[in-house]
Order: C-alpha cells, then structure tokens, then sequence
C-alpha cells in the first residue's frame, strides 16, 4: 500500500530542496513523513505510526464534522485534523497548502478597498430591508409574537 510518505527516498523534493532545513520555511520544506528517524527506520513501527496518524486525525475531523451543525468551531477542528494527517500523509499536506493558499487569497480580497467599500454597503442596505420589514410588522401587528402562547 502506497500512502505517499515512504522512507526518506521516496520523499518528494523540489528544486529549491537542496537548501539546508534552517534556511526553508514551513511551506517550502519537501512532502513527505515527518515521523521520527527511529521511527521511519522500521517499516512495521512506520506502518504502526502511520496508522495512529490517521486514526487520531479521523477522531478529529468527525469531532469537526459533528461541530458543524452543533456549538463549536467546527471548521477548525477539521482543519486540525488535516493538519495531524499532514505530519504523515502527502496528500494532506497538499491538502492542506492549497487550502492555505486559498485561505490568504481570500483575506486579500476582502481587505481590498473596492470589495470592503461594497460589502459595506450591501450589509447597510440589507440592514434597511430587514429593518423596514420589522418596521411594518410592529405597524401592523404590535409587540404580539405570531403565535398564541397564551391559548395553550
């Protein structure tokens, strides 16, 4: 079974790999495990790693999955667990960088002055919809709730 994070020959590497690990950032560093060299040594003790991994990565991203509809950071959590699995697994750490990727371009644009300028002026003008439309429900009904709370 090929999960993408062999040995340290099977490591991708990229042309600006060849710089020493103090000089890379993060997200420059190759793909690859990122396991323990006594660990990564012994094929049966990997497999065993790579295994916890990505069942404590599971745990964590159904923890996320079942915060969506529920209280809690939700999207945090999955991207938590991506994160566990993107110490072991390539895939999720590619994952994971074009997540990041997105993520930063996002923020960009919306600190952009044009996108900024409009965004405040659709939330004022949906801000005056729902308050005319609250405005004529106190006109013509009152305080009263829809419902009848006291016929029960």
């Amino acid at each position: 079974m090929n999960t993408g994070s062999g040995g340290p020959s099977e490591v991708a590497m990229t042309a600006d790999d060849a710089r020493t690990g103090e000089e890379r950032t993060e997200a420059e560093q190759g793909l690859g495990s990122r396991a323990p060299e006594f660990v990564k040594a012994r094929r049966a003790l990997h497999l065993s790693w790579q295994v916890g991994i990505f069942i404590v990565g599971l745990a964590v991203v159904i923890a996320g999955i079942i915060m969506l509809p529920l209280p809690g950071p939700g999207w945090v959590v999955i991207f938590g667990g991506m994160a566990i699995w993107a110490t072991e697994f390539v895939w999720a750490q590619l994952v994971l960088r074009w997540t990041k990727r997105k993520v930063t371009e996002a923020a960009q644009r919306a600190l952009d002055p044009r996108v900024r300028k409009r965004n405040i002026i659709l939330t004022s003008i949906g801000l005056v919809v729902i308050g005319a439309i609250l405005g004529f429900y106190v006109w013509k009904f009152g305080f009263e709730m829809p419902w009848k709370i006291k016929d029960q």
